[in-house]
């Protein structure tokens, strides 16, 4: 038929073209959806059905899963730290995390986007994947606060590119997503400050007792046990003097660590005030909560503190008391009463050890 395109039958349109093709091939129809008044619509009500900074880049993904012919898509957020975290994926993410947490944070860092033919190549990535990579900055409140990245698991012949006219309505249209993850991820954060002690980002005395009652009526109703240690740093008072209080604060950070590094997933670990920690310990009975006791006491003997942050080599010892409910408690004032009493028998024994509450306590004696 005169005027038809040329096609070659062994290799139908955009069966064997790379990113930067499909890209090129895909400009028109996209900047049609963009400018749809539709789009936009479907777009604000995906992001803004949640306040989950997870559910929220999810929503993004769904709508612009049908934006771009790629493999892979994510969506990255920086966290704080000196690096971004994917939150959310589409494809083989995974497989490729580090290189795709590499692009993101050269978006943040840079406020740009990010088009490589090949991450293997890329000055701006050392070491990376042969992956074609194409990267849109998620921008609100005049900064960057992720990204956006489509990834192709083959190189391309050049970097992908999209026209002006284009870019311009994604970044547009990208403003909403942007601002809506940005604002759940703040109301994330102050959420876990709420909770959480500034000094070890253990948690803090306030989410212990809450945690507590919640467990406590858990292991009541499924008659599973519940344990309780109670740790105190024995003789820390005289690191700050020696040594001053900024040593000590590091010191108290190094233990928050160790202590930490003793638990499992579903303990609790939490600082309960200056230099006392507490953890919680679900579905433990006395003999496994002894065990994690005389772990945690042994792995703060043998830590050097201040090795590294101060150059010197102290070394501290911790008196552990455990108490497990309903052995010695039925309430959690009796079962925090009990563990405490412990905590100060090993004191009154000498120090650096585990005791473990026998005696019930009842309400009568708090």
């Amino acid at each position: 038929m005169p005027g038809a395109p040329r096609t070659n039958p062994a290799a139908p349109r955009g069966a064997q073209a790379d990113l930067a093709a499909r890209f090129c091939q895909a400009a028109p129809g996209l900047q049609e959806r963009l400018n749809s008044r539709d789009t936009l619509i479907e777009l604000i009500r995906s992001v803004n059905a949640t306040l989950d900074p997870r559910k929220v880049a999810e929503g993004l993904l769904t709508q612009v899963h049908g934006w771009f012919p790629t493999v892979c898509l994510a969506i990255a957020v920086q966290d704080g730290s000196q690096r971004a975290s994917l939150i959310a994926g589409r494809g083989p993410c995974e497989t490729y995390g580090e290189g795709l947490e590499r692009v993101a944070r050269w978006i943040t860092e840079h406020n740009e986007e990010f088009m490589s033919a090949s991450l293997a190549s890329d000055e701006r990535i050392a070491n990376g994947p042969a992956v074609t990579v194409a990267g849109f900055p998620l921008r609100c409140r005049a900064r960057t606060i992720g990204a956006l990245i489509m990834l192709d698991p083959l190189p391309s012949s050049e970097a992908p590119k999209l026209p002006f006219e284009v870019m311009s309505s994604l970044r547009t249209v990208l403003e909403g997503p942007a601002l809506a993850l940005d604002t759940t991820l703040h109301l994330r954060r102050a959420e876990e400050l709420s909770v959480t002690d500034d000094l070890t980002s253990l948690y803090n005395a306030r989410y212990l007792n809450q945690v507590l009652r919640r467990e406590s009526k858990r292991a009541s109703r499924s008659g599973r046990p519940l344990s309780l240690l109670f740790l105190d740093l024995d003789g820390f008072k005289s690191v700050n003097d020696r040594h001053g209080h900024l040593c000590g604060s590091r010191a108290l950070v190094e233990a928050a660590h160790v202590i930490r590094a003793c638990a499992r997933e579903t303990d609790v670990v939490a600082r309960f005030g200056g230099d006392e920690f507490a953890l919680v310990l679900p579905d433990t009975g006395s003999d496994g909560a002894v065990a994690v006791a005389e772990r945690v006491r042994e792995r703060v003997a043998a830590h050097s503190f201040l090795r590294s942050s101060d150059g010197l080599d102290l070394h501290l010892t911790a008196s552990v008391g455990v108490a497990t409910l309903p052995d010695v408690a039925m309430s959690v004032e009796e079962l925090v009463k009990a563990a405490d009493t412990a905590m100060y028998r090993v004191k009154d024994l000498g120090k650096n050890g585990v005791f473990l509450a026998v005696e019930p306590v009842r309400s009568k004696d708090l």
